[in-house]
């Protein structure tokens, strides 16, 4: 298996901060993985597993052993109504939403332009534009350390919901993913009540749909390579009804998503925009000038700017509105990820700078 030691991080997460780890190991095989299931960083769930880094911010300059994995590949299986689809792990998300749209399988167009692997996919239950990873998500192909084997998951039992799965929870730093099982059928609908694609006719391709979500994304979020961020920081929140009544007498015109329990979900960058927050900036990091969703490295800044910066706003959010919001990306510290409001060692902001 290959493995490097002292290993600078910096180029491997879309924040573009430093941070270095003592190992990283390049597993592509069941084999690799049940060599990594004895490593003392493993047994005691000091480590990170890193995809593309797009979703994870590094806090610390000193960061746990990282695994970073390597297994690839896609095939295609047709059946009567359906196409099943098997993708490695470590496959770039965008470029298999693009590759099932040449080849005529519909259904992921929603979903293009997200940063990050297949493997991160049913982590987060990525989503965008009113449809989620779990809608096509058939079973997933866990690698477990603790038992040292490989298990299938069915959908259900990923225990999918808003952002979250059984990844984060139950089965958090217990293994990895090494490919997922998706299915589309035939029988296909574009999706296209969310804003920016109802401009779009009702015959509307897949293929126009992709592209059309595509503009949208590149003209409201900043390309990481030309500015460091982690795409949409934040989660939009879910509140009561009564909650949501309350803040829809004050703000008629506050965007809002009933939900299937009941619930209203809020969008977080609204919320933060009310706040004129957007643009501002804090040392290095700042909110983006076109998405207050958006937190971005503008040069040197690292970890703790950033969970100090949001740390901020997601104070003022809750003064004003009584909303908690919680980020999206995922924190690592020198032992492995962190809860964000465990985090203590951050930059603190008392205000913004607007140019």
């Amino acid at each position: 298996m290959i493995s490097e030691q002292d290993y600078a991080l910096q180029a491997l997460n879309s924040f573009n901060v430093k941070s270095n780890s003592s190992t990283i190991y390049f597993p592509s095989s069941i084999d690799d993985l049940q060599q990594l299931a004895q490593l003392d960083a493993v047994t005691c769930g000091q480590f990170y597993i890193l995809g593309e880094g797009s979703n994870s911010l590094f806090v610390q300059d000193k960061a746990p052993v990282i695994i970073k994995p390597k297994f690839m590949g896609i095939s295609i299986q047709e059946g009567v109504d359906e196409y099943r689809v098997t993708v490695g792990a470590s496959e770039n998300w965008h470029q298999l939403v693009a590759f099932c749209i040449n080849e005529g399988i519909y259904g992921l167009e929603n979903l293009a332009l997200i940063p990050g692997s297949v493997g991160a996919a049913p982590v987060q239950n990525i989503g965008a534009y009113g449809v989620e990873f779990a809608d096509f998500c058939l079973k997933v192909d866990f690698f477990d350390f603790n038992t040292s084997s490989l298990v299938e998951l069915s959908a259900q039992a990923c225990d999918f919901s808003y952002r979250e799965s059984i990844f984060k929870h139950e089965l958090h730093n217990r293994g990895v993913i090494t490919q997922v099982v998706l299915t589309f059928p035939k029988n296909w609908q574009a999706k296209l009540t969310y804003q920016g694609l109802d401009e779009l006719p009702a015959n509307a391709s897949a293929k126009e749909v992709m592209q059309q979500v595509i503009k949208i994304r590149q003209s409201k979020l900043p390309d990481p390579n030309e500015l460091p961020n982690a795409g949409s920081f934040f989660k939009n929140p879910v509140v009561s009804q009564s909650l949501f009544s309350q803040l829809h007498k004050q703000y008629p015109n506050m965007p809002h998503y009933p939900q299937a329990s009941g619930e209203v979900k809020l969008a977080a960058g609204w919320l933060i925009d009310q706040l004129g927050l957007k643009g501002g900036r804090f040392l290095h990091v700042g909110v983006h000038q076109k998405q207050a969703l958006v937190l971005v490295n503008y040069g040197q800044g690292a970890g703790k700017d950033v969970v100090g910066l949001a740390k901020y706003i997601q104070q003022r959010v809750f003064e004003h509105f009584a909303v908690t919001i919680e980020p999206e990306v995922r924190m690592i510290g020198e032992l492995g990820e962190q809860a964000f409001n465990d985090l203590t060692d951050f930059s603190v902001v008392s205000e913004l700078t607007h140019d």
